[in-house]
Order: structure tokens, then sequence, then C-alpha cells
């Protein structure tokens, strides 16, 4: 690791304790964060979980915190990709609650999605028991510094028995500003028992100006519910964004995500599920395209600690130019989590010579009577396709494009909200090479 007083300082002084009105074991939490970010300091290529996506061009950056004040108009939040793809919405702007943009009716009785500092108050026995208690920053500074540091964010709560129709959304649209700014957006949701719903949880950028995004995000499934969660993130050029994603799973519980990637100069997703009862089911599933010199770096962790449990992953990467992507999935299988299922597939093309995958499937297996299974390919166009695709009459352009999209397909058409899915195919066309026409 690499101390904090050998990085820019300006770290250290975005993560303030500047709500004076929180209650004291937020106080206390924050203090121990911060406490536990000055002694690990931020990781280097020694460190074997970033060896691969070094941060230099983070530390060089002097940030300072993002301010309130930015503003959008609701036409011009109507033009971002992925801004309306569900009727319900919680919006913030640089990190800030936007409620001039915010729509929250039409839900179901008992169903809560407020900002977190409102439901700090409003939810305190809740947040008491939830918030901050599995995104653990012992070993990850990232995590502490947003901990120590969040100024505000989401809150969803799901309750029992609940049946949620309508998607949720949770929009965060940085805008830049002439200085680099820092926004350390927190999301918890707590989906209670027998309880189903979709959470949409977005990241956009407005402009080309430098700025981090660092987003902890933390889910807790009771027994027998049942999430859908998405994260579209189109995070502008010269943007940063590090994100971790905690999920922990009860009994016959089932969790689905979808990470999807498609912007910015350094990106790092971290998932990670916890299994604590039998009969739960995790989906881990990813597309990334990246091209210039960006890096994606994808980090999963799945824990099998009971029996009876599956698991399944599908990571797909389209890299063209001089970008660098990163997986490294593990599963862990502990002595007692027999019967488990576990799949993992990462998928990687690569559109040009200077492109680079460091792909790296673990599986660390204890128990005896299980069926797990992983593996990777990295591979280019193919040219027997290619060829049979011009022989029917279209171009070079046009057939490499279908074949890119087709590569993808199989992840967008995973996505089961309809306006997000035509969003993401929107997106991914625009990126390809050519003018391929999105289909609708």
């Amino acid at each position: 690791m690499i101390k904090t007083q050998l990085a820019d300082p300006s770290f250290a002084q975005t993560a303030h304790l500047s709500n004076v009105d929180e209650p004291g074991w937020l106080t206390s939490l924050r203090r121990a964060a911060l406490s536990r970010f000055e002694e690990i300091g931020f990781p280097n290529r020694h460190h074997e979980e970033w060896r691969f996506t070094p941060i230099n061009p983070i530390l060089e950056t002097k940030f300072t915190a993002a301010q309130a004040g930015q503003t959008l108009t609701s036409e011009a939040i109507s033009l971002l990709p992925f801004a309306e793809v569900a009727p319900v919405r919680l919006v913030f702007v640089n990190g800030f609650y936007a409620p001039e943009h915010s729509t929250i009716e039409g839900l179901p009785s008992g169903v809560t999605v407020l900002r977190l500092s409102e439901a700090m108050n409003s939810q305190s026995p809740l947040m008491e028991t939830h918030f901050g208690r599995y995104a653990k920053f012992e070993d990850q500074p990232f995590v502490a510094l947003n901990t120590a540091g969040f100024t505000e964010g989401a809150f969803v709560h799901i309750p029992r028995n609940a049946v949620v129709e309508t998607p949720i959304q949770l929009l965060f649209v940085t805008v830049g500003t002439e200085t680099a700014q820092v926004a350390y957006p927190r999301t918890l949701i707590i989906a209670e028992e027998n309880s189903q719903s979709t959470v949409v949880e977005s990241y956009i950028g407005v402009g080309e100006s430098n700025y981090l995004n660092c987003p902890v995000t933390e889910i807790v499934l009771g027994d027998n519910a049942v999430l859908d969660h998405y994260k579209p993130q189109t995070e502008s050029e010269s943007a940063f964004h590090i994100a971790l994603m905690q999920i922990e799973l009860q009994k016959t519980s089932n969790f689905a995500s979808h990470n999807l990637a498609l912007g910015g100069a350094i990106v790092r997703n971290e998932a990670n599920a916890n299994f604590h009862a039998e009969g739960a089911e995790a989906t881990l599933n990813g597309m990334y395209f990246a091209n210039g010199s960006m890096i994606v770096d994808n980090h999963t962790s799945i824990d099998h600690a009971f029996p009876h449990c599956d698991s399944h992953e599908v990571y797909k990467g389209i890299l063209s130019d001089k970008a660098r992507g990163v997986f490294n999935g593990k599963i862990f299988v502990r002595q007692d989590a027999q019967k488990t299922d576990a799949k993992q597939t990462n998928q990687t093309l690569l559109l040009s010579r200077e492109a680079t995958i460091y792909t790296k499937p673990q599986l660390e297996i204890f128990a005896d009577d299980v069926r797990c299974t992983h593996g990777a390919t990295v591979g280019q166009i193919d040219e027997n396709s290619l060829f049979y695709l011009r022989s029917r009459g279209l171009s070079v352009e046009e057939s490499t494009n279908l074949l890119i999209y087709a590569f993808a397909g199989d992840i967008v058409e995973r996505i089961k909200v309809p306006a997000l899915q035509n969003a993401v195919r929107r997106e991914l066309f625009a990126r390809l090479p050519g003018n391929l026409a999105p289909m609708e």
C-alpha cells in the first residue's frame, strides 16, 4: 500500500467528517474509516488485487470535494443515456440530491425510496442495523474514503411481502467543473423476505472534465426475496470510477445484477456476494466496451458458505485501440457448502493488436459434493463468420459491427427492463465503427 502522505492529501480532505447533525454511531463509523484509510493508504501495482490497474492518474490529480449547486435542465436530463428508464426516479447531481428531477410516486404501500440524509432520521433503526455493516473498509481504501466522506446517497427499502412491479431508478449525474471533483455516492438497498423488486443504479457523466466517482452500494436480501439490479455507467472520457457493490443473501433469496461499463478513463467495479443460508441464488453478469486508452477492471467474489446455493457469472468485454481489460473472478466453496452449483465465464473480444486483457478466473473448493466450472476465452473477429456475412452483400464494416453486437447481445438480451435494454443497445451501437443503426 502507498501511505496517504505519499499521495495527494486532498483525498483525506475530501473525506471530511462533515455532518454535525448525524447520529453518533455514524460519526464513529466515519472516524474509524478515515483512521483506517490513513493507516493503509492507497494500493499500488505490488498489491495483488491492483497489479494490472495503475491508479497513478488518480493519485496525481488534485481533487476537491464535490459541491452542491450544479444544475441541469429537465431537457438536458432527458437527453442523457440511461436517464429515463423507470418512472420512479431518485436523481443526484455531483453527489447531491436533485428534487426537481426526482419522481417518487406510484410505489406500493410501505415501499420507501429516500435520500440517505433523510433516511438517517426517518429510518434510523434500519440505518443503524445495516448501514456500513457489509462493505468492509479494513482493507479497502476507496471504501474507507467513501464511508468517511459520503455526503448523500440513496436508500431503498422493500418491506416484507411487497411486490414492486415498477423499476426504481437511482440516477447519479456528474457535471464537469473547472476543478477536478470527487464524489462519494452511497446506496443502501434492503429487500425484506418474500419481496420482489428491480433497481437501476445509473452513473452518467456530462462533459469531458476530470472527476472521480467513488460509489459504494450495500444490498441486503431477506429470506425468499427477489431483486434484479442493473448498473449502467457512462462516465466521461477523462473520469475515474472506482466502485464496490456488496450483496448479502439469506435463505432461498435470488439476486441478479448486470454491470454495464461504457465510459471512463479508469473504471473498476468490484462485486461481492455472500451466502448466509441455504437455497439462495446469485447472478453477477457484466459487459464493457473500452476504446482509446481506457482501463476497465472487474473484480468479483462469490462466497458459498452454505449448501444448496447456486451462482452464475458471465462477463464479456470488447476492447479496441490500446484499451486494457481486467477480470478477476473468485468463487469460494466452503467445507459445509455441499451441493453448490457455481458457473463462471469470462469472454473477451479484441478488436486491435494493441488491446490487452488480463483474466484470472479462480475456484477455491473445500467441499466434495459440488458442481463448479469456470473458463475464460479471448479471441478476435472470426474470419469465417466475416466472410459469410460479406458473401451475403454486407460490407466489411457492417459485417464487423454485426459480429460485435452478436457477441455483446447475449448480455443485452438478459436485461428485463425494456427501456434500459433499448438504451444500452443504442449506446453500444453508437460505439461501433461505422453506421450500423440500432434495432429497437
